[in-house]
């Protein structure tokens, strides 16, 4: 009785140490990832495979998840760099840089710490560009700056199994001293740029006050040239008449001019006695009779 028992319960613990073991089995053969993990698997100490998210299956006891790497976007913290430009200028860069890991395989066989990989990495780059250029372009041409670095950074890190997602300067610092330069600049060109536009507000016065003055004269030539035409119109009539009505038109003009003029003199104030020359007179007298003739 006691053999059977005894067989009895060597039958049950084997059951029980096989369900054990299968149990062990299944969860060493069977790994399920999250979305945002990649997982290394190694067989016999070398690379093996690289485990998607989901549900995979191993082999157990001969492969085993060595790293499990978040393939999450990440941001290395914000660093400052020096550097100096291209017109030896110091400047202070602050750089902020997110990365995501693409091939985990590469990353954890490759290089130990990544994220001071990077960061190196992009302080020499940061650097080196900088040098190419005048403090002024920096300042001027940060976006064309910005995907320059990104693009350098991204080969670099190629072989790393990394993707750069994004690179960006996030401040250009100045040292007091050249701060202060960059104000006397400032000013200066302000300066010159007051002087500039005053001298040209003189200069289009002046302009303005000559075409005014040629208008006036033009103005002035035009009046006279009217008037000469006015009296050549005139005398050209004058001349028409005596040509055609001989010497008789000729005195009666000359006589009813000094009609006009003895008329004048005599309504003038204080002046109601007009003594004449005798020749005067006889003057008088024969335009009157041409006057009396021509009426």
């Amino acid at each position: 009785m006691e053999d059977l028992i005894f067989s009895l319960l060597s039958q049950n613990i084997v059951l029980i140490l096989s369900a054990v073991f299968l149990i062990v089995i299944i969860l060493k053969g069977v790994r399920i990832v999250p979305q945002s993990e990649k997982h290394v698997v190694e067989r016999f100490g070398r690379l093996h495979s690289v485990l998607g998210p989901g549900i995979n299956f191993i082999v157990p006891f001969l492969d085993v998840v060595r790293h499990q790497i978040s393939i999450l976007e990440r941001q290395l913290p914000n660093a400052t760099q020096d550097a100096i430009t291209k017109d030896n200028v110091l400047v202070q860069i602050d750089t902020s840089v997110f990365y995501r890991i693409l091939e985990p395989e590469k990353t954890v066989y490759r290089i130990r710490d990544v994220d001071g990989a990077i960061a190196t990495t992009v302080a020499g780059i940061v650097r080196a560009e900088i040098g190419k250029m005048d403090l002024d372009e920096v300042q001027s041409n940060r976006a064309s700056l910005i995907a320059s670095i990104q693009s350098m950074v991204e080969t670099a890190v190629d072989d790393w199994g990394i993707e750069v997602t994004r690179a960006e300067i996030l401040d250009v610092n100045l040292d007091q001293a050249t701060r202060d330069a960059m104000l006397q600049q400032l000013n200066a060109e302000r300066a010159r740029r007051a002087q500039v536009t005053e001298a040209e507000g003189t200069r289009r016065a002046v302009e303005l006050a000559a075409d005014a003055e040629l208008y006036a004269a033009e103005q002035t030539a035009k009046a006279r040239r009217i008037s000469a035409e006015a009296e050549a119109y005139a005398t050209e009539v004058v001349a028409k008449a005596i040509k055609e009505n001989g010497l008789e038109a000729a005195q009666y003009q000359v006589a009813l001019k000094q009609v006009e003029a003895l008329n004048a003199l005599g309504n003038g104030e204080g002046k109601q006695t007009i003594v004449l020359p005798a020749a005067a007179l006889e003057a008088f007298g024969d335009a009157f009779k041409l006057l009396k003739g021509g009426s």
